[in-house]
């Protein structure tokens, strides 16, 4: 069951569940804290997991001019606060990972280690072409359904078009009583487009995992690798024949793996 927290003066989304070490997800483009119910379901006999919805999506509202990664990295280190954790094994996937990035970099004492997925330092001509070709998409689209089966193109597998789970997470996100607007699903491109941390990761000294699935067109494994160049001691891995979101398509692979490393982050210090 989730709550507003008040975050300095902004009202922000939060659901918690568990009992054990504590663990931020941050969700990206366009993602509700729903978006990690497998691992809130999956993880919750081990550890404390917190969720929320970032500015301008969900319960969370959108605020006035624009918005930016830093922004949402204060906003990610206040809900921590707030709920008085004094710090968390973050994860983050996609835009999230831009924002746990940021907030490893901004606030180092609240982050006890990092998880990455289909994570980016720095948008290269590829991906700011297709983040301009989601601005446009989200504008011409006919209706709402036709914009979520062309956006999930980009981020879920054919495995996963074939089965029909992305027929099912398309109604679910339809029948979502707190649809994200266009011009917040646009300001969030904007910020995400503008996300630039290469020169700074190697500040970042938290133990770190980085994972890439191996057919992720929106976020390569090229680039998370080079995230993972960056960063002191990172580890990068890269998941077979799985795309942009494998915590929502092979929850029980993924959670077994992060379980793993939260592990090996606990024995080693």
């Amino acid at each position: 069951m989730g709550e507003m927290i008040d975050v300095d003066g902004v009202e922000i989304w939060a659901e918690r569940r568990g009992e054990g070490p504590d663990i931020l997800l941050i969700a990206g483009l366009g993602d509700p804290a729903e978006v990690w119910q497998a691992q809130l379901d999956g993880l919750a006999d081990r550890y404390r997991l917190t969720a929320f919805d970032n500015r301008g999506v969900g319960r969370t509202a959108l605020p006035d001019g624009p918005l930016s990664v830093p922004m949402l990295a204060d906003d990610a280190a206040g809900v921590l606060r707030a709920l008085d954790v004094r710090s968390a094994h973050v994860t983050g996937f996609s835009g999230g990972s831009m924002i746990a990035q940021e907030l490893a970099l901004r606030h180092p004492g609240l982050v006890r280690s990092l998880v990455l997925m289909s994570t980016v330092a720095e948008p290269d001509a590829f991906f700011r072409t297709m983040l301009g070709f989601w601005r446009w998409m989200a504008e011409r689209a006919p209706d709402e359904r036709s914009m979520l089966d062309a956006f999930y193109l980009w981020v879920y597998t054919a495995r996963a078009h074939a089965d029909g789970t992305v027929a099912r997470l398309i109604d679910e996100t339809l029948a979502f009583p707190h649809p994200q607007s266009v011009e917040a699903f646009q300001r969030q491109l904007d910020a995400f487009g503008a996300h630039r941390t290469t020169d700074r990761l190697a500040e970042i000294a938290v133990p770190t995992l980085v994972l890439a699935g191996e057919v992720d067109i929106a976020a390569p494994p090229r680039l998370g690798r080079a995230v993972a160049e960056s960063i002191p001691g990172a580890r990068f891995e890269v998941l077979p024949g799985e795309a942009h979101q494998p915590f929502q398509e092979v929850p029980d692979l993924f959670n077994a793996r992060v379980h793993a490393f939260w592990q090996e982050v606990v024995t080693r210090r």
